[in-house]
């Protein structure tokens, strides 16, 4: 709809309270009494504040953000006719704070869902019954606005759904699109003094059917309001753009400034003299260039348009984020200055050639993740201070690039995203998924009436950020189907810019587009794109990787594809950060609500809570593995006995010379050698030979000091950045030292690691002791008792103290992750979760140095057949060394599974948990790149990942030993025969099964201990694959041994008793 001015042929009670009519459900009403779309900027007196660049620096600025007075109304035919004029009395309203969104202040309830659309599907209608919220604010207009011919703006940047807005109870427009601004001019409608601003905002209008996205949906004044004074001339808008010649070495800047003159010709202070002087200053503030224009003052608007030459410019990336600073200043026939405005430049040219896509002439990878405007307290009212955490935690996780999923983020980010260095891609605010349920998705996007709607939400994205460096795409939506409205988006977009690629993976292959785009593909098929010769354009992954719960996995492969073809841009994680709501318990329990905790319908449960991060913004294990995966020094071992390694750069323009490289030879968590690196200056994208100077004589260390010896490299930023200070870790690498420096993990030098039975001549004697219902073996200050009629432990004992309360038993079973979401109906299908034991057999015999017992048993879930037969061997020793051998034998038509292993309960004091082996946080056979080996400490509830809903955690690959132990480190020595994943908790999988949240998990007085020959990988199939096939735990014969020990630390270290390990004793051999 054409824009009309304020007040003309409308009417407060009109507006309000008629059916006919209605602006929020009528299609040809996007908005009414709006300006054109523009760049965010703001006027200032003078260019030393205008330099500066603070809002408060600007007398022409006044934010209105504050608190406001509240009325919360069921549907709009409640509204109070007068609630709009200053002399309606609000006593009685509540006070809220704006920016907000009003369900989190307790008004109507949050409702979390993915597709369905929370109202009926009835384009472009939305029920009668559609909530309301009056905000009135009063405030005063600067003494300096009035008298000179200001004109008053007045801006809102984000508002759910649509409003009307109403100034000194006179209508002053209407506008719609949640993420995108509306600025109206107020000049005639505000009054010296105090003025009254009314703004009623509506639940739902015909606009919320383009924005069904994946998240709460919530409403209000979400963010700044602001009034903004210019000159009666103004420079109103500004288009900047820059290009390279061949070379990439000189660029040519590009630049269109909008005047616009807010004041009839007759007007005398509008006529003749006026100058805008145009500056561009690097970042010492050095002039660049300067050009002046006259100034045209007898029409409405004038474009001065310029191009110049630059010289070697520094380049913008999300690497080196060069910025210029473009400085507009408009003078009147005095010379005085009307208004200064800035502007941020960033020399940066994005180019496609031969499938590959190019930033400034080079191949870049997109190292990304897709980002919602989101905060566990404020909703979408994200504050400065949050969007700077999280740009500073994606820069310090090796993070490049962010898709504004799936609407424009606030224009704050973007400034931040120039100024810090990440590529964007800048979506429209729209998706229309939840027409999927009802037959089509692509109904909208088919339909004409709607093709307005589509390219109004493109127009006002591309206006409000076209000048940004750090966007590299611009992004047509999010699941809407595809149709001829996307396609007048994209002819619109391109009129308008056509410097950058239009990404849309609702398009397929259409020619649209160009890049194409797919959510989700296996590695097999990204490695087919890669592949491909019939598609000049490259392939990019908008969302992969979904991070939910205790997840992703197999991200190496993905990026060893990435990085094999060219043709392969990168991706974006699904998602940044878990969309929980921060609640408290009544004895002030934090925890974090998802769909349906509110009673809200329809809900899509716990999948917002699918980020690489917890709500406030503490890093999930999925982000450190992504920032190892992503690191930008990659270490190729050459010869490391001898220091040698090769040292890839994979920045694509920065050299390695901004980061500090040190090296540890550590033997089993201890240091022994350390020191520096020489100097770093490894171009990017290229490699270089290093030698490590490490001590000589390492045979020599090895006879001395024997154990397993790693080659550690750190490589840390050599001076603070604006994101993370100096010493911040970049890229690490950990090489195995290889023989005969280092004893192998699979075997043990006889010199290094002495068998038990070569420690005493006379080795302690071992008592058994059987009964028709036991076994007791008894040795010099242990005793173990087995259940013949059960088949397993029933008591050990060690100087007095219980070693177990149960177990072990074999475990076929996890508490699904949410990864597992599919998978896991086969695992209960088959019983995984309910399998009982029953004995087969049962036999011991003594040896010379041991007593062996084998239990065989078949496993099967009630009502079903067995899925395995499992034979266990316990072999006890005169030392009271304990060694479970488990034969697994399951049914080849079982799906994969989940894990194998024991399951034991330990006292509940046995509190203390060390381990030597991966570490220092939880990792799977699929998700463990970042995790170095060494020994790590800590107690068993600090093991738990709290994951918003309880799942499978905590686990450790490849242990080599551990120990639980209570406070006088008197407890089980765990050792792997040679490797075993250990879990360690005070609670079960079952109790992880059975609690919805984190804070409903029920802790047990015990130490539940699991022993994993290892578990199946864990993908990415709550929203993507599943492992792949090398990570997933095939249903085959298998087998695990591992040692138990009594552990008491005033008499061993572990390291030591690890090492003496008892001779094996195969069940038939003779002794």
């Amino acid at each position: 709809m054409s824009a009309e001015s304020a007040g003309t042929g409308k009417t407060a009670k009109s507006v309000i309270t008629t059916q006919l009519g209605r602006d929020w459900d009528d299609l040809d009403v996007l908005s009414w009494g709006c300006e054109p779309g523009r760049i965010p900027w703001i006027p200032y007196a003078d260019i030393t504040s205008a330099l500066v660049g603070d809002r408060g620096a600007s007398p022409y600025f006044r934010l209105l953000s504050g608190q406001w007075k509240f009325l919360y109304l069921s549907s709009p035919a409640e509204l109070p006719p007068d609630c709009h004029v200053p002399a309606y009395d609000d006593t009685g309203w509540d006070t809220i704070p704006v920016p907000s969104n009003w369900q989190l202040l307790g008004f109507g309830r949050p409702n979390y869902t993915n597709v369905a659309y929370p109202f009926p599907v009835d384009p472009p209608h939305v029920p009668d019954q559609n909530p309301v919220g009056v905000y009135r604010r009063k405030f005063t207009l600067p003494a300096a606005w009035q008298g000179r011919g200001h004109q008053v703006f007045l801006r809102l940047e984000g508002v759910s759904s649509a409003f009307h807005v109403f100034v000194n109870g006179t209508l002053a427009g209407y506008s719609q699109g949640s993420h995108l601004p509306s600025e109206f001019r107020i000049t005639d409608l505000v009054q010296p003094g105090e003025n009254l601003l009314t703004v009623v905002v509506y639940q739902w209008s015909d606009g919320s059917y383009l924005e069904d996205q994946d998240m709460w949906r919530l409403s209000g004044i979400f963010r700044d309001v602001c009034l903004v004074a210019t000159p009666q001339l103004d420079v109103w808008d500004t288009t900047v753009r820059t290009e390279f010649d061949p070379e990439y070495r000189d660029a040519t800047l590009s630049v269109t400034a909008l005047i616009r003159s807010h004041a009839p010709p007759s007007v005398s202070a509008c006529q003749g003299g006026y100058q805008l002087h145009v500056a561009l200053l690097d970042d010492t503030g050095t002039e660049v260039l300067s050009r002046h224009f006259p100034v045209e003052t007898g029409s409405e608007s004038q474009e001065i348009a310029f191009t110049a030459a630059v010289n070697s410019p520094r380049h913008w990336s999300a690497e080196d984020p060069a910025l210029y600073t473009l400085l507009f200043t408009l003078t009147d026939p005095e010379g005085g200055i009307q208004e200064v405005k800035t502007c941020a430049v960033g020399f940066r040219q994005v180019e496609i050639k031969n499938g590959v896509f190019l930033v400034n002439g080079v191949p870049v990878k997109l190292k990304g993740v897709n980002r919602h405007d989101t905060h566990p307290d404020l909703g979408y009212a994200v504050s400065l201070e949050s969007m700077i955490q999280d740009i500073k935690l994606m820069k310090q996780h090796n993070i490049n690039a962010v898709r504004t999923s799936h609407y424009p983020n606030d224009p704050r980010w973007l400034d931040l995203c120039d100024r810090f260095g990440l590529y964007v891609i800048d979506e429209a605010d729209l998706e229309a998924h939840g027409f999927a349920l009802t037959g089509n998705v692509s109904q909208l996007a088919q339909d004409p009436r709607w093709q307005e709607a589509f390219v109004d939400r493109a127009r006002r994205m591309v206006e409000r950020d076209k000048n940004h460096p750090s966007i590299i795409m611009w992004s047509l939506g999010n699941e809407s189907g595809y149709g001829p409205n996307h396609d007048a988006m994209a002819a619109w977009i391109r009129q308008s810019d056509p410097t950058r690629p239009i990404h849309y993976e609702g398009a397929g292959r259409a020619k649209v587009v160009d890049v194409v785009s797919v959510m989700y593909p296996s590695v097999e098929a990204l490695i087919k794109e890669g592949e491909a010769q019939d598609d000049p354009r490259p392939f990019f992954m908008c969302e992969y990787a979904h991070a939910m719960g205790n997840g992703s996995g197999n991200l190496k492969e993905y990026w060893q594809a990435i990085y094999a073809h060219p043709r392969l841009m990168g991706g974006c994680v699904w998602e940044w950060v878990d969309h929980g709501i921060r609640r408290k318990t009544a004895d002030g329990r934090e925890w974090f609500a998802y769909g349906g905790d509110f009673g809200d319908l329809p809900n899509d449960g716990n999948f917002c809570i699918d980020g690489l991060n917890f709500p406030d913004r503490i890093p999930h294990t999925g982000l450190i593995e992504y920032k190892k995966i992503l690191e930008p020094v990659e270490v190729t071992p050459v010869d490391p006995g001898r220091g040698l390694v090769r040292i890839r750069n994979r920045y694509d323009f920065i050299s390695l010379s901004h980061l500090e490289g040190r090296w540890e030879l550590v033997r089993e968590g201890s240091v022994v050698a350390e020191g520096n690196l020489p100097a770093l200056d490894i171009p990017a994208g290229q490699e270089s030979p290093v030698e490590i100077p490490l001590p000589v004589r390492l045979d020599a260390l090895l006879e001395t000091h024997p154990g397993e010896y790693w080659l550690n490299l750190s490589f840390r930023l050599a001076a603070s950045t604006p994101w993370a200070s100096r010493g911040h870790e970049v890229a690490w690498a950990q090489l195995p030292m290889p023989m005969p420096m280092s004893t192998p993990v699979t075997t043990a030098t006889p010199a290094a690691t002495p068998a038990i039975s070569a420690l005493a001549e006379e080795p302690p004697v071992l008592t058994p002791h059987e009964t028709e219902t036991e076994l007791r073996v008894a040795g010099e200050d242990f005793s173990l008792t087995w259940d013949k009629r059960q088949g397993g432990i029933k008591e050990w004992v060690y100087q007095g103290l219980p070693l177990i309360l149960a177990g072990p038993r074999v475990n076929l079973w996890r508490a699904p992750t949410d990864n597992d979401v599919h998978q896991a109906r086969e695992w209960r299908r088959v019983g995984l979760d309910r399998l009982q034991a029953r004995l087969l057999s049962w036999e011991w015999r003594q040896t010379a140095r041991a007593v062996q017992v084998r239990a065989t048993t078949v496993l099967a879930g009630y009502s079903l057949a067995p899925v395995a037969q499992a034979t266990v061997t316990y072999t006890i020793h005169a030392t009271g060394d304990l060694l479970l051998a488990l034969l697994l034998d399951p049914r080849r038509d079982l799906p994969h599974l989940p894990r194998a292993g024991f399951e034991l309960y330990l006292p509940e004091q046995f509190n203390r948990f060390t381990w030597y082996g991966r570490g220092p946080h939880e990792s799977y056979p699929d998700r463990q790149e970042s995790t170095r080996v060494g020994v790590y400490g800590g107690t068993v509830t600090e093991q738990h990942v709290p994951y918003i809903r309880p799942q499978e955690n905590g686990n450790k690959t490849d242990v080599r030993w551990a120990t639980i132990t209570n406070l006088r480190g008197m407890g089980l020595l765990v050792a792997g025969m040679p490797l075993v994943n250990v879990t360690v908790h005070d609670y079960t999988g079952e109790d992880l099964v059975q609690a919805r949240h984190d804070h409903e998990l029920a802790h047990r007085p015990a130490t539940v201990l699991n022993l994993d020959l290892r578990h199946g990988g864990l993908g990415s199939n709550s929203c993507g694959p599943g492992p792949l096939p090398a990570y997933q735990l095939q249903p085959q014969e298998m087998s695990l041994t591992v040692r138990l020990r009594p552990f008491a630390r005033d008499l061993w270290t572990p390291e030591n008793l690890a090492r003496q390990h008892p001779e094996p004793i195969e069940w038939y051999s003779s002794r």
